[in-house]
């Protein structure tokens, strides 16, 4: 038996324990999180002849601390939930200690931790994420400007924010323009046709002030910015995913509703590499879309969903909605027949969780996807 440590990781702190082969605490020690106290933490768990290091998932903090230790130690990375110390006086060594008895008596399973490339993919699809979320919140703020200086054309167009003739009204507005037959000059012609030209003349005729104008050019330079960062993100992204995974990618995009960027968002969360979790149930139960067994005296109390990873759920459950508009493809026909039993939002899940059945199968098997079979079929 190696002499292992447990790491109780904050913020701005950080705590180690030593247990020898017996059990018996060696060292203890707090340290700060700076990347010399990190150091001097290495060199104290090679000094004591650790092999074996244990921590929690402590929100992001434990990322610099893992980076800093990998090269040296074998790392577990614990989920805080499964080694919670029984109720009693608590403190942060004892926190420490007791990670490293877990640890040095086999009770830790260790998490998944992606490698290099696929954490700096993950940054990538996840910015971007949070850049459209920010750049949507904008253009509601944009439309919103718009309609309170009583200026109705978003009535009549649909995709308010990337509508070309909706961003030249605007920038013509900004550019000092108020005559509505001009500004109906710059409408799309089908656009016209379908409300007539009269309707959408009126529609541009409202009462701007100097105050307005100055909110709508903030949220178009906030908005043009931010579709300059996506389109960076995904050059960094699409540089990454076709040098280390080029090969998946049309491999997933076989699959009905996987376009490009759905493949690379989902192998920035789950990689290649299938093995590491060994069966498709456990990838289901990882990503959280395994309903959990809350069973009491022979009734079902709760068949709630698991926490998981949200990033990934949020990337399928938009591919399953894709799927499942064609009624043609094997999805769309099994979640016609299933959302006539249920709600429609648990039949979207169960073919979420098919969705990443097929996708593990078709990675694990290094095969297209063929509707013609039913993957899920395939021996793990």
């Amino acid at each position: 038996m190696n002499k292992t440590c447990g790491l109780d990781v904050h913020k701005d702190s950080l705590f180690a324990c030593i247990l020898d082969e017996q059990g018996k605490k060696i060292f203890e020690k707090r340290y700060g999180t700076l990347t010399p106290d990190l150091d001097e933490l290495r060199t104290n768990l090679l000094e004591n002849g650790c092999g074996r290091v244990a921590m929690e998932s402590t929100s992001i903090y434990w990322m610099p601390i893992w980076h800093v230790l990998e090269s040296d130690f074998e790392l577990k990375l614990a989920n805080p939930y499964f080694i919670k110390q029984l109720p009693g006086r608590k403190s942060d060594v004892k926190d420490a200690q007791w990670i490293s008895e877990c640890l040095q008596k086999e009770l830790i399973r260790g998490s998944f931790v992606a490698n290099d490339v696929m954490q700096q993919m993950r940054q990538y699809t996840r910015q971007h994420r949070r850049q459209t979320k920010s750049r949507v919140r904008l253009e509601q703020q944009l439309d919103n400007q718009l309609q309170r200086c009583n200026i109705r054309f978003s009535n009549y167009v649909s995709n308010q924010g990337n509508n070309v003739s909706m961003r030249k009204i605007i920038r013509a507005i900004i550019g000092g323009e108020r005559d509505p037959v001009k500004l109906c000059r710059l409408v799309h012609g089908r656009t016209k046709n379908k409300h007539g030209e009269t309707v959408i003349t009126n529609s541009l005729n409202g009462v701007i002030q100097q105050a307005d104008v100055e909110m709508l050019k903030q949220c178009m330079e906030q908005i043009e910015l931010l579709e300059k960062q996506q389109a960076t993100c995904l050059n960094h992204l699409e540089e990454l995913a076709n040098k280390y995974f080029a090969e998946e990618i049309s491999l997933l995009c076989t699959i009905p509703g996987v376009q490009k960027f759905s493949a690379w968002c989902i192998l920035s969360e789950i990689g290649n590499d299938m093995d590491v979790f060994q069966k498709a149930n456990a990838l289901v139960g990882w990503s959280g879309l395994r309903p959990r067994n809350d069973e009491s005296a022979g009734k079902i109390q709760s068949r709630k969903t698991l926490h998981g990873n949200k990033y990934l759920r949020q990337i399928l459950v938009e591919i399953s909605w894709a799927a499942t508009k064609s009624g043609k493809s094997f999805l769309g026909k099994k979640y016609n027949v299933l959302s006539k039993r249920m709600k429609s939002q648990k039949a979207l899940l169960a073919i979420t969780r098919k969705i990443l059945v097929i996708i593990f199968n078709v990675l694990r098997t290094k095969q297209p996807f063929d509707p013609k079979r039913n993957i899920q079929a395939v021996v793990a």
